[in-house]
Order: C-alpha cells, then sequence, then structure tokens
C-alpha cells in the first residue's frame, strides 16, 4: 500500500464526543496511523523508564496512563472494523499487526526499568509512604482507586512474567506473538466458513413452518449471495434459531450439520489445527510463568481464583441440568416417535421444545414476532428502561455517521441534558461481520483525558427485504437488553483513568451488569410499553405474557446444560499441561478429546451438543474468553442475586437504579468487583436466586 494522505486518523475527530470520521476513513489509513500508534507509545514508555527521578505516582502511573493516546483513539477504531465489516485489506492488516500489539504489550508488562519502578511504589504504599497526589484533602474513593489501579497494574506485571529473566522473557514474547497470530487466523477461518456452510434451500416446501417474515429474509440472503431460492446463514451457537420453526425434520438435520461441521472440514478453513497448536502454545506459556496451566494462570486474576472454584461450581449445577434436561428429554422423546422419528435428535430439540411449550403452558414464541419490532425494542423497551432507572435520555442523531450505514448513532443525556456519551447499534448479521452478539468501546471515559465514552452494540438479526419491518425473536431481543447492559457499563462509568473505565474489569464480573439488564425484557412497566402488535398496534395480551413468565423455567435443563458443556469444554482444553497438550497428534483428536472432557464432567449427550464445540468455539480460541467461558454463569451467581434485590424493592425504580449505578456501573475497573457487590446488597451472594432462575432448586 502506498502511504495515505491526510489520513483522518492522526488527529482527534472534530465531530461530537469525537466520534470517529467514519466515511473517510479507508483500509490504508489504519497501517500508517497503528504504526505511528505503536511508535509514538514505544518512546513514550522508554521516556517513562528512563525517568531519572525517583519514581511516584504521577511520573509513573499517570504518564502510563496518558501515553499511547493515538494508538487509544484508532485500535478500537480498527478492531471494531475488523469484527464488524472486514474484508481481505482489514484481514491482511490484522495478521500483520496482532503480533505487534502483542510485543507492544509486552514492552509494558516486562520492561525492567518500568517493573523497577513498579516494585518500588508498591512498596512504599505497603508502607504507607507513598503519596498518591490528589490535592489537599482527596475523596477517599479517588485515593483507594489510585492505590487499587497501583495494586493492579503491579500484579498484572507479575503475572504477565516481568520477573522471569532475560531468556524468559524473550521467549514469552515469543509466544504472545504466536498466540496473538493463531487467535486472528481462527476467527477468520472460522467466519470463511461459516458463510460457506449456511443452508441454500431451492424447494419452497422445504421452508414448511417458517413465517413469511422469516422466508423474506432467507430470500434477502440468497439474493444478496447471487443465489436462487433461499438461504439460512449460520449464527455462532450450534442451535441455530430457525431449528424451532422449520418443520421438515432432514431440513433440521442439513442445518445443525452444517453448523456442527464448522471448522471440520479438512479444507483450507479447518480450524482445529489452529485450535490444537493455541492450546499447546498457551500451555507451554503457563508453564513459563510458573502455572501448572493456562486455566491455573487465567483464574489466578479473576476473582474465581483457580480452576478448582470453577470446577467446584460446574459440579454443582451439572447434575441438576442433566436431571432436568433427562426430563425434558422424555417429554421430547413422545413428540418426536409421534412424529415418526426413531428417537429424538439433537436437531429435533428446539423444534420440539416448541411445541411442547406451547401444549404446557400455551406460548408460542414465534407468535410473540409481531409484537417485537426491532425499533420499539430498542426505543420503548431498551431505552425506555434504562430512563426509568438511570433518568437517562437518549436522540438519534441522524447528522452522524456510523462505522456502517446499517448502524445507528444515539447521543446519550443525563435527565438534566448533561451529556453522557454516543451510543451505537449495528443490528443486522451480514458476511462480512463475525457471529454472536458483542459491546465494545470506541472511546473510553476518562477524567484524567476528560473524554467521553462512545460505545457500540453488535448483534446478528436477519436483516428483511427492504420496506419490511425487522421482527425479532424473543431471544434476540433479550440479547438486546443483555448487550445493552454492557453498553451502559461502558456509558456510566466515571473514573479518572482509561484503563478502569467501563468493561476493563475481571472477566468473570464482565457478565454481570448485562445479565441484570435482562431483567427488564419481561418486567410489566417496560414490557407493557415496547410489546405492541407492528401492524395494529395492540398491545400483546396479558395471559400471553402472563403464561410466558410462568413458562420462564422451561427448557432451562436443556440450555444450562448446553452452556456448562462449553465451558467445561474450555475448562478441559485450558487444564492441559505441556506434555498432554503435545500428545494431541492431529485434528482428528479434537472430537475424542471432546467427548472425553464432557464425559468427565457429567455433561455428554448427544441430544445436547455443547453450546460451542471445540472448532468453532469463538468465544476461547479467538474472543478472548480463553479458560473464561465459565464467567457467564459465575457472575450470575451474583447476576440473579441483583435481580431478585431488584423485584423485591418494586422493579425498574429510580432510587434502585442509582444505587446499582452508583456501587457496579460507575466504579468500572476501580475496584474489587465483591467489594462493590456486598456494597450493593449488603451481604455476601448467595446462590439460591441462581438456582431459583434456572429452575435447578
Amino acid at each position: 500500500m502506498s502511504a495515505p494522505t491526510n489520513n483522518p486518523l492522526l488527529d482527534p475527530s472534530p465531530l461530537p464526543f469525537r466520534l470517529p470520521l467514519f466515511e473517510l476513513i479507508a483500509p490504508e489509513h489504519f497501517r500508517e496511523a497503528l504504526s505511528l500508534g505503536i511508535a509514538e507509545q514505544e518512546a513514550e514508555l522508554a521516556t517513562i523508564a528512563a525517568n531519572p527521578e525517583p519514581p511516584d505516582f504521577e511520573n509513573t502511573i499517570v504518564a502510563l496512563e496518558r501515553s499511547g493516546g493515538l494508538l487509544r483513539r484508532v485500535l478500537p477504531v480498527f478492531e471494531n472494523r475488523s469484527a464488524a465489516d472486514a474484508d481481505a485489506a482489514i484481514d491482511s492488516l490484522e495478521a500483520e499487526f496482532a503480533p505487534k500489539f502483542a510485543a507492544l504489550r509486552d514492552s509494558m508488562l516486562l520492561d525492567q526499568r518500568l517493573f523497577a519502578r513498579l516494585e518500588v511504589l508498591v512498596t512504599e504504599l505497603d508502607a504507607g509512604e507513598l503519596h498518591l497526589g490528589v490535592g489537599v484533602d482527596p475523596a477517599p474513593d479517588r485515593l483507594a482507586a489510585r492505590a487499587y489501579l497501583l495494586r493492579r497494574r503491579h500484579r498484572v506485571a507479575v503475572l504477565a512474567g516481568a520477573r522471569l529473566s532475560i531468556d524468559g522473557r524473550t521467549r514469552l514474547s515469543q509466544l504472545n506473538e504466536r498466540i496473538a497470530g493463531l487467535t486472528t487466523e481462527f476467527q477468520r477461518e472460522l467466519l470463511a466458513d461459516a458463510n460457506s456452510r449456511a443452508l441454500h434451500l431451492s424447494d419452497e416446501g422445504e421452508l414448511a413452518g417458517l413465517d413469511d417474515a422469516r422466508r423474506a429474509t432467507a430470500a434477502a440472503a440468497a439474493a444478496s449471495r447471487g443465489l436462487r431460492g433461499w438461504v439460512i446463514p449460520l449464527v455462532l451457537p450450534t442451535q441455530q434459531p430457525a431449528l424451532a420453526e422449520l418443520g421438515d425434520p432432514e431440513v433440521r438435520d442439513r442445518l445443525l450439520a452444517a453448523s456442527r461441521g464448522r471448522g471440520t472440514s479438512g479444507g483450507p478453513h479447518d480450524t482445529r489445527t489452529v485450535l490444537l497448536e493455541l492450546v499447546r502454545v498457551r500451555a507451554e506459556r503457563a508453564a513459563l510463568l510458573g502455572y501448572a496451566d493456562h486455566a491455573t494462570a487465567v483464574t489466578a486474576d479473576e476473582t474465581a481464583g483457580s480452576p478448582a472454584a470453577v470446577a467446584e461450581l460446574i459440579a454443582e449445577l451439572a447434575p441438576r441440568a442433566m436431571a432436568n434436561a433427562r426430563r425434558e428429554a422424555a417429554d421430547l422423546a413422545a413428540l418426536a416417535e409421534h412424529d415418526g422419528r426413531r428417537r429424538l435428535e439433537a436437531s429435533d430439540w428446539l423444534h420440539l421444545a416448541e411445541r411442547e411449550r406451547a401444549q404446557r403452558h400455551a406460548v408460542d414464541l414465534a407468535a410473540m414476532r409481531p409484537y417485537l419490532e426491532a425499533g420499539r425494542v430498542l426505543r420503548d423497551g431498551v431505552f425506555h428502561a434504562a430512563t426509568l432507572l438511570y433518568g437517562l435520555a437518549f436522540d438519534e442523531r441522524h447528522d452522524l455517521v456510523a462505522h456502517h450505514p446499517d448502524a445507528s448513532v444515539f447521543e446519550v443525556s443525563e435527565a438534566d441534558g448533561t451529556p453522557v456519551g454516543l451510543y451505537l447499534l449495528d443490528l443486522y448479521a451480514r458476511d462480512s461481520k463475525r457471529g454472536g452478539a458483542w459491546m465494545s468501546s470506541l472511546t473510553l471515559q476518562s477524567d484524567l483525558t476528560g473524554e467521553l465514552p462512545v460505545v457500540v452494540n453488535h448483534l446478528n438479526v436477519q436483516k428483511p427485504p427492504a420496506g419490511d419491518p425487522t421482527l425479532l425473536t424473543f431471544d434476540e431481543t433479550e440479547t438486546l437488553f443483555h448487550e445493552f447492559g454492557h453498553a451502559l457499563h461502558g456509558l456510566l462509568a466515571r473514573v479518572e483513568f482509561p484503563s478502569l473505565s467501563g468493561t476493563n474489569v475481571f472477566r468473570d464480573f464482565v457478565e454481570l451488569p448485562s445479565q441484570v439488564n435482562e431483567l427488564w425484557a419481561l418486567r410489566p412497566e417496560i414490557l407493557g410499553r415496547y410489546g405492541v402488535h407492528h401492524e395494529s398496534g395492540e398491545p400483546i395480551p396479558d395471559e400471553f405474557v402472563e403464561r410466558l413468565i410462568a413458562s420462564r423455567s422451561f427448557g432451562e435443563g436443556f440450555a444450562t446444560t448446553e452452556y456448562l458443556a462449553a465451558a467445561a469444554l474450555d475448562q478441559a482444553w485450558h487444564r492441559l499441561d505441556v506434555d498432554a497438550a503435545a500428545a494431541l497428534d492431529g485434528v482428528d483428536a479434537v472430537a475424542g478429546f471432546e467427548r472425553r472432557a464432557l464425559e468427565a464432567a457429567g455433561l455428554f449427550d448427544q441430544r445436547i451438543p455443547p453450546r460451542y464445540s471445540s472448532s468453532y468455539f469463538a468465544h476461547v480460541f479467538a474472543g478472548g474468553y480463553d479458560a473464561g467461558y465459565y464467567s457467564y454463569v459465575w457472575s450470575e451467581v451474583p447476576g440473579a442475586d441483583i435481580m431478585a434485590w431488584f423485584e423485591e424493592h418494586g422493579g425498574a425504580r429510580r432510587e434502585l437504579g442509582d444505587l446499582f449505578r452508583a456501587e457496579i456501573l460507575a466504579p468500572g475497573g476501580s475496584r474489587d468487583p465483591r467489594e462493590s457487590i456486598r456494597r450493593l446488597l449488603g451481604r455476601e451472594p448467595s446462590i439460591d436466586a441462581l438456582l431459583a432462575r434456572r429452575g435447578l432448586d
């Protein structure tokens, strides 16, 4: 690529809230901006490390927090583009720069001069001799946050290998660069394979069970690929939403086979070779750092503390979940036999479960879709809940351009008009977008930098034909509420330093705000606003909602089992030591390892495959949740307790929202999350609410 001119990434954006000038950014701009950003931060780190003055909080910690301004501005924009709208040029840049980012992180964590300064500061802090440099009469919480930041930086450096020998640090940097390249490769190949496996249907009879909106969406997906007929693209989890509706068992079999086959073709997009290499390299890195395995290294810096604690929670939940799932299977097997199936298959489960739900609870989730028009769900559901709880106001900014034409931009403000930040929503699936749903931050709130947050929610809802409404499933509605909980964490953080802002928290705490935000999807004060028929304007019938709420624990045996199976699988891969990882020879070893791991955890049932099988488990082989997929249920223990606290005290009330905001959202990563939970509840969290919520009590 030739050197670009007038690069819109090099200077702070003139737009409100520093929203990037997306319409001016071309792929070639990223190479220059990222290269300059890396060079700038390397120079700043060298200056801090070589400072002849004795280390203090200002010339070391604050200086580190100020460093890397260009990269802090550009890298989130690049990562967002890579995840949400990649092409060959972006893929190439990601492969080129992933090792460079890993090397830069190592230079910050492993530089012995920087680490020596941290050692001095922590020693002085322990002795009560460190001046934290906050005014004449500093607020106790701000002092505590500064002390916490210092201890976190020091601990992260130790866990990252700062105390290794020079040879050890050199080898560690090599391993980190290799891991960065492999995770990038896994994501790229998985996306390509998933796109190639989208189910193409040419006979309209094969669409039996799909409503008109689903059929139109499938036709649009085919047309976008230049194909006749209909296409059902694959979403990230094993079970595909269309399985609940497709009436033809053979079509369901084909769709689930396409889903489960991702990454196992033996061709250019097979992810298993990458997966095995990642497991080996992570195991070697853990051993170099002095840990038994990668899971031990990861959980050492999480609230769980150890893989043993994770295993204990999974072991407590697994038999309860499997017992419920087997009872559910017995009921569904009778329906399968009635349909002429010799036995219940994994591809039948969602379809038959919806029939069973309809028979047992008179609930038809497909009939709910006309009441879940996406725009109304967003404004009168998701946004309305945030207004009731936190006093927030949302105004769409049609004058601001997002990263993709499908995405929208909203300005967020307090009830008194004080600016909060920007919220972007990118709702629709496309071939250039990775699967799943997630939140990312383009700008972090920080008193130090004076910046307010810009956050993005990404979903993968199938886009309907032009002019048709976007009707969500109830699962998609809950997902939107969930991801907006992450967005609130980013929007409402109020911290001094960018590294502590928003979702920069322990991985097994980060899901708590998003899980709690799911509560509002079915609360009457929220659902009564957004649950309106998109054509008639009629509200969703009360009895329908009552039946849906009464059936909430229906199918939780299956849902909990498939989740726990994935969590156990993640732990099994990452509890391998160097020798055990090296002994896995060839891609054919992957399936056998997966089955043995699930059997050992008491979670193997061919009718209930893991939510993610190894070859398409992007969370742990590409998405930063390696040895951490357990965190969803780990954070759900206090999360369910907090949901019960909200319900016991009256639901979406401003007083409760203000407390939750003050104790959970606003602190970001500036204190131990266990302290935040205790402050809110006034006690330690209990698992009882989780067991009741999942029907496991």
